[in-house]
C-alpha cells in the first residue's frame, strides 16, 4: 500500500462525524459573507445598472441622474477602472461593458449609503442603447452558425468500417434543459482597503485565487496588494467558481475609489437573471450495434449553450466527450464538441462540469435503443460495460482501472434492492392497473477525477503547531457545506496522532496559502488532504526525532497515538503537550507548508488523447417510479443507491454527498425547467423563470419514499489520501436512473417493445406527451426498420 493511501493505528478518518460547523449552521451563529456587512463601519452598498435587453450598443450612459439622488455616493463605470476592463479569464468579459449581451447585464454599479439609495440611484441611470439582433434558443444558434471557443474532436478506431459492421444502426437527436444552481448564499463580496492601500475581499468564491488575480488585474496592481479570504459559502456547486471575480472587482474598485468598505450582495432575482447556468446541450448522434446488442460504433455531435462569452465552456465540452463512454466500451468514435454563442448569461461550471451531459447522452441513447433491439435496457446496459482483463480504453486512450467495480456495484444494487422480485412485482401491477404504471430501472456511473487542466491538480497547505500543543490548519480548500473542513481535521489529526479538538481550521485566504485551484471537480479532499497530509507528516517527523531523544529510543520506533508518544515494545510514553513543549526548547520548527501534485496525468488537447484523470469513481443506483396516466404526475418510490468513495475520510459526510447529489440531479433531469423568452417582442431574451415560485426546485416531497445508500466496501484507492475517492459531483448522475424509470412507466401504457422519447427535465407534462406517444406507437418490424435506418 502507498504512503498516501495507509492509514495509520486508531486513524480518525474513516470515523463517522458531524459536519465541523453543524451546531453554527443550526443555531444561525455561522458567518456568511454578508453578514460581515453588520461588522464592519461605514459601509457603501452597491446596486447594478441592468439593462433589460437581449442585445445592443450602448450609445448613451448618463450617471448624472443618480448622483442627484440623496444616499448616492458614486456611480462606478468602465472610465474608472485603473487596470483591465474585464472580469474573466478568457478577456471576453468586460466588467463595465459598451455592448449589452443578454437581457439582465449590469452596465455600471452604483454605490449608496443605502441599499435602497443605491437602487433608487441605478434606476435613475439613463442608458441609450441601439438594439442589435439577438440569439436565444440554443437551436437557433446552430441554424445561425454562431459559435466560439474550441471545437475538439474525440476519434477512436475505424469509425466507419464499425458502422459498416453494425447489424443495426440508429440515430436521433436529444436537447436537454440547462440548470440553475439556486445556492441558498447568493453571489456575496465586501471590499476594504487599508491605510497601506491594501485591499481585503470577503467573498464567496470557490476560487480565492483566481478571484484576488482578476481583482488586482481590475485594479492594475499586483497580487500581492489583494488578500481574498472566504470564510465559508452558502452552497456553491460550480456557480462560483469563476462567476465571483467580477463582483469582487465591484466592490474592490468601489473601496479604493471612495476609501470606504464596499458591500455587493446581489438578490434572489439578480443572481438569477446576472450569474450562468448548468450549460444545456443539443446531441445529433448515430449509433450501430452488433447482433448482440454490442456497440460497434458511435458517431456523435455535442453542442454545448455557451451563453454570450466563454467563461469555462471549454473545458466543460471537453469533459463532456471524455465522459460520453460512461461505462460502456465503445471500440470506435468520433464525437465532435462545440460552444453556441447566444445572448443570455454565460454558462458556467456546475456539478459534475460537462460529465452528466456526455455521460446523459449515452444514457439516453440506451434507453431509447433496447426496446429496439428487443433487450431488456438493464440487459443491453449490461452486455457493453468496460470489461476487466480486455485491455480496453477509453475513446481519448486511457485505461479504465478497475473496471470490476462497475459490475461490482451494480450486481450489489440489484441485490440490496431485490430488483429482480421488485419487477416481476411491478409487471404484475401494471397488468392489473390500466391508468397508474411503475417503472423500475438500474444506471450506474464512471466518472473521471481530477481537473481537465493539468495544472490545476495541485494544493498547498500551512499547518501550526503552537506552545500549548494547539494546532490551527490553512489549506486552499473552501467550504460550501460539503464537508471539506470536516475531512481535512480527520486528516490531521490522523496524520498527527492526535484527538480533533486539539486542531482548528482557520478561514481560506490567499495570504496563507497562494496559487490555489479552485475547489471542484471533486478534487477538494484528494489535493487539500493530501497537502495537509504533507505538511502534518513533516511536523510529525520533526516531533518523533524529538521524542526518540527523549525516550532514548530510535525515530523509526517512535509512533504519536492519541496524543501520546510511545516506543513500539515499551511502556515509555511522552504526553502530546510535553512533546511539543519540549520542541519549542529545542528549537524545532513548529510549522510546515504542504504540498502535492497529482502524479500520473497527462492530456494532449490538440489531439484529445492521454490519461487526463488520476482514477474513476463508481456507483449504480435502481430507482421506482409510479405515474399517473392522465396526468404525468409520478412520485420516487423508492431508491437504492451502491456508490464507490474508497475508503472513506468521513462516512457519513460521504453519505450525506451521496443523498445530495442524487437528489440534485433528480431536479436537473426531471423538475428544473429554466424557460425564456424567444418571441419577438419587448422582453425577448428575458428570463421567466426568476424565482423558486417559477422555477420547481426538488423539496422534501420529490424525495423517494424509502431511500437506502451504502458505500462500497473494501475499496481502497491507492495513490490517494488515505485509500479514499472523491464524493462531489459523481452520486449527481446516479439520478439517471430516475429518468429512465420514468422512460419505462411510460412505455408501459403502450405496446411491449415501444420505443419512447422523454424530454429533459421529464416533467410531469413530458411525461404526459411520452405516455400519449407510446399509446400511438406501433411496435412492428417495420417500425423498427423505419427507425433503425433514420438519417
Amino acid at each position: 500500500m502507498s504512503r498516501l493511501s495507509e492509514r495509520p493505528e486508531n486513524p480518525v478518518v474513516g470515523v463517522s462525524m458531524p459536519h465541523e460547523s453543524a451546531h453554527l449552521h443550526v443555531t444561525g451563529a455561522a458567518l456568511y459573507t454578508d453578514d460581515l456587512v453588520h461588522r464592519t463601519k461605514d459601509v457603501l452598498h452597491a446596486h447594478p445598472v441592468q439593462v433589460m435587453k437581449a442585445h445592443g450598443r450602448i450609445t448613451a450612459l448618463r450617471t448624472a441622474p443618480a448622483l442627484a439622488v440623496p444616499g448616492v455616493v458614486r456611480v462606478l463605470t468602465g472610465a474608472d477602472v485603473p487596470g483591465v476592463n474585464d472580469a474573466g479569464m478568457k478577456h471576453d468579459e468586460p466588467l463595465f461593458p459598451d455592448e449589452v449581451m443578454f437581457h439582465g447585464h449590469a452596465v455600471a454599479w452604483v454605490l449608496g449609503e443605502t441599499l435602497e439609495a443605491a437602487r433608487l440611484g441605478a434606476a435613475a441611470v439613463e442608458v441609450e442603447l441601439d438594439e442589435l439582433p439577438s440569439v436565444i434558443a440554443l437551436r437557433d444558434a446552430i441554424a445561425a452558425d454562431s459559435f466560439h471557443g474550441a471545437r475538439p474532436e474525440l476519434l477512436t478506431g475505424d469509425v466507419d468500417a464499425g458502422f459498416a459492421d453494425s447489424a443495426h444502426v440508429f440515430s436521433g437527436e436529444f436537447e436537454f434543459s440547462d440548470q440553475e444552481h439556486f445556492y441558498l448564499e447568493t453571489h456575496a463580496a465586501l471590499a476594504l482597503v487599508d491605510e497601506n492601500g491594501q485591499v481585503f475581499v470577503q467573498s464567496s468564491t470557490q476560487h480565492p485565487s483566481e478571484t484576488q488575480e482578476i481583482v488586482a488585474h481590475v485594479l492594475g496592481v499586483p497580487s500581492h496588494e489583494v488578500t481574498v479570504q472566504c470564510l465559508r459559502m452558502g452552497g456553491g456547486f460550480g456557480g462560483k467558481e469563476m462567476q465571483p471575480h467580477g463582483f469582487a472587482a465591484v466592490a474592490a474598485l468601489g473601496a479604493r475609489l471612495t476609501g470606504r468598505p464596499v458591500r455587493v450582495r446581489l438578490t434572489r432575482t439578480q443572481d438569477l437573471t446576472m450569474s450562468g447556468k448548468r450549460h444545456g446541450f443539443h446531441a445529433a448522434w448515430r449509433i450501430g450495434f452488433d447482433a448482440d446488442g454490442r456497440v460497434q460504433a458511435l458517431d456523435a455531435t455535442l453542442t454545448a449553450d455557451g451563453g454570450w462569452s466563454l467563461d469555462l465552456s471549454e473545458p466543460v465540452v471537453a469533459r463532456a466527450l471524455c465522459h460520453i463512454d460512461n461505462t460502456y466500451w465503445i471500440p470506435n468514435a468520433r464525437v465532435t464538441g462545440r460552444i453556441a454563442k447566444t445572448h443570455k448569461v454565460s454558462n458556467t461550471a456546475f456539478r459534475g462540469f460537462g460529465g452528466p451531459q456526455g455521460m446523459l447522452v449515452i444514457e439516453d441513447i440506451m434507453g431509447r435503443c433496447a426496446p429496439l433491439l428487443g433487450l431488456d435496457p438493464m440487459e443491453l446496459r449490461e452486455r457493453n460495460f468496460y470489461r476487466p482483463g480486455q485491455g480496453q480504453t477509453t475513446p481519448y486512450g486511457q485505461p479504465v482501472s478497475q473496471p470490476e467495480r462497475i459490475s461490482t456495484v451494480w450486481r450489489q444494487v440489484r441485490s440490496d434492492g431485490d430488483v429482480d422480485h421488485r419487477r416481476r412485482e411491478i409487471a404484475a401491477f401494471n397488468a392489473a392497473h390500466p391508468h397508474t404504471k411503475r417503472g423500475l430501472a438500474v444506471t450506474g456511473i464512471k466518472f473521471g477525477i481530477s481537473f481537465n487542466l493539468t495544472a490545476f491538480n495541485q494544493a498547498g497547505a500551512l499547518v501550526l503547531i503552537y506552545k500549548d500543543g494547539s494546532v490551527l490548519i490553512n489549506h486552499g480548500g473552501t467550504e460550501m457545506g460539503q464537508g471539506l473542513h470536516t475531512k481535512m481535521l480527520q486528516v490531521a489529526t490522523t496524520t498527527l496522532g492526535i484527538p480533533p479538538h486539539r486542531v482548528r481550521l482557520a478561514p481560506t485566504r490567499t495570504d496563507k496559502v497562494p496559487n490555489t485551484s479552485a475547489t471542484a471537480a471533486s478534487s477538494g479532499a484528494d489535493l487539500n488532504g493530501a497537502a495537509v497530509k504533507n505538511a502534518c507528516e513533516q511536523l510529525r517527523d520533526r516531533l518523533t526525532q524529538v521524542a526518540a531523544t527523549r525516550l532514548g529510543a530510535n525515530a523509526s520506533d517512535v509512533r504519536i497515538v492519541e496524543g501520546v508518544a510511545r516506543v513500539l515494545g515499551k511502556d515509555e510514553e511522552l504526553a502530546w503537550d510535553e512533546l511539543v513543549r519540549t520542541a519549542y526548547l529545542q528549537r524545532v520548527q513548529l510549522s510546515a507548508a504542504g504540498f502535492y501534485r497529482t502524479e500520473g496525468l497527462h492530456w494532449d488537447a490538440r489531439t484529445f488523447r492521454g490519461s487526463p484523470f488520476k482514477y474513476f469513481s463508481y456507483g449504480a443506483a435502481a430507482a421506482e417510479v409510479e405515474v399517473d396516466g392522465f396526468t404525468g404526475a409520478y412520485r420516487i418510490r423508492r431508491v437504492d443507491i451502491v456508490h464507490d468513495v474508497g475508503d472513506s475520510l468521513s462516512p457519513m459526510i460521504d453519505i450525506g454527498q451521496v443523498e445530495g447529489g442524487f437528489v440534485q440531479g433528480a431536479g436537473w433531469l426531471t423538475l428544473e425547467d429554466l424557460r425564456w423568452d424567444t418571441g419577438d417582442g419587448p422582453d425577448r431574451g428575458r428570463l421567466l423563470t426568476q424565482a423558486a415560485s417559477t422555477y420547481k426546485l426538488p423539496s422534501f416531497s420529490e424525495m423517494p419514499e424509502e431511500f437506502h445508500v451504502r458505500l462500497l466496501e473494501n475499496a481502497t484507492e491507492e495513490g490517494a489520501v488515505y485509500g479514499s475517492k472523491a464524493v462531489g459531483e459523481p452520486p449527481l448522475m446516479l439520478a439517471f436512473s430516475v429518468r429512465e424509470a420514468l422512460r419505462q412507466a411510460a412505455a408501459a401504457f403502450g405496446p411491449a417493445g415501444a420505443s419512447v422519447e422523454l424530454a429533459s427535465p421529464a416533467t410531469p407534462e413530458a411525461v404526459y406527451w411520452a405516455i400519449q406517444a407510446a399509446r400511438a406507437a406501433d411496435p412492428s418490424p417495420d417500425a423498427e426498420a423505419e427507425v433503425s435506418h433514420r438519417a
